[in-house]
């Protein structure tokens, strides 16, 4: 039996229920959320399942959505099946405050340097990481460059001419 969207939905749901999930499909590919205390349980359940069998991880990165009160982190999982040729990306959300998720190195040894690139950027800490720290900025970095944090320009500065950057 192929492996598509379909069943992939319905193993998840018969394995942890009903109300677990937040499904939705784009573009071909199912995503779906889960709470961050359950992130490696899904994923486990997702490598072992003979029939699902995402034994890939293609990426992982996180995105800050900081209007999101509570929810202001998500880390997001791109799985593959690559015998079925099947991606699911998988979402995790987080608070700011508290931007713990459990680390992924055991089931992925890909994991290991994308989250140290995600706590260096957006400062997800990945608990049980055997070595997480800043792997592209300085160590000296008190601020993580990805969170939305910082407006984009000066909006003060007096020696800008937006006609000179085609504005205006």
């Amino acid at each position: 039996m192929a492996l598509n969207n379909e069943t992939i939905q319905k193993k998840l749901v018969e394995k942890f229920g009903e109300g677990f999930f937040q499904f939705e499909e784009s573009y071909g590919m199912l995503s779906f959320e889960a709470s961050k205390e359950n992130n490696l349980k899904v994923l486990q359940f997702l490598h072992d399942d003979e029939t699902l069998g995402f034994r890939f991880l293609t990426d992982l990165c996180a995105v800050n959505y900081p209007d999101q009160i509570g929810r202001e982190l998500a880390v997001v999982y791109h799985l593959h099946n690559l015998a079925e040729n099947v991606r699911v990306r998988f979402k995790v959300f987080t608070n700011i405050a508290e931007p713990d998720i459990f680390t992924a190195t055991k089931l992925y040894a890909a994991a290991n340097f994308m989250e140290r690139e995600t706590f260096d950027f957006y400062g997800v800490n990945f608990v049980g990481h055997p070595n997480l720290k800043r792997i592209l900025n300085v160590d000296e970095m008190d601020y993580f460059p990805m969170r939305k944090e910082y407006p984009l320009e000066d909006q003060t500065r007096v020696d800008k001419d937006d006609e000179m950057f085609g504005r205006g």
